[in-house]
C-alpha cells in the first residue's frame, strides 16, 4: 500500500495530541492499520461517539500530521504517522514539567504513591535504578 509522506521528526515534535486523538492513535497504535468504521467500533466499546466524529477526528489528525492516510482504494486506511514511544514520551516531558516543575523524583513518588507495583513492577524499577547508577 501507499501512504503519504508524513511530516519531518522536528515537525511532529510540536504536534501534541488531545485526549480523543490520543484515543484513536491506541487503536491505530494495537491495529496497525484501520478504516474509519474499524477506529469507531473500538472506540463505541468504552465510548458514545458518533461515526462522522471519529472521521472529522481521523482528517484532522491527517492535516496535523498525526495519521497517514491511504487514498488508493475506496475506503481509506489510516496508520499513526507517530511512534507510541514518542508520544508517550512527549506527553510525559509536558506532564512533568506543567505539574511536577520537571522534577522527576516528584513524578515517580506521586506515581508510586498513588497504587502500589506488583513485585515484578517493583522488580523493573530496581534494575532501572541499578541501570541508571551504572552510567
Amino acid at each position: 500500500m501507499h501512504y503519504e509522506k508524513n511530516r519531518t521528526m522536528s515537525e511532529l515534535k510540536k504536534i501534541k495530541p488531545t485526549e480523543s486523538e490520543l484515543e484513536i492513535l491506541r487503536v491505530l497504535w494495537d491495529k496497525r492499520e484501520a478504516t474509519v468504521r474499524e477506529v469507531h467500533e473500538v472506540l463505541s466499546e468504552f465510548k458514545d461517539s458518533g461515526y462522522t466524529t471519529t472521521l472529522k477526528l481521523l482528517q484532522i489528525m491527517h492535516e496535523k500530521g498525526l495519521v497517514k492516510r491511504n487514498d488508493a482504494g475506496k475506503t481509506h486506511i489510516y496508520q499513526a504517522a507517530v511512534s507510541r514511544e514518542h508520544t508517550q514520551k512527549q506527553m510525559l516531558d509536558k506532564m512533568m514539567d506543567s505539574l511536577f516543575g520537571g522534577s522527576t523524583t516528584q513524578l515517580v513518588m506521586h506515581a508510586l504513591g498513588n497504587k502500589a507495583p506488583s513485585a515484578d513492577e517493583l522488580k523493573e524499577i530496581q534494575q532501572m535504578l541499578d541501570n541508571l547508577k551504572k552510567q
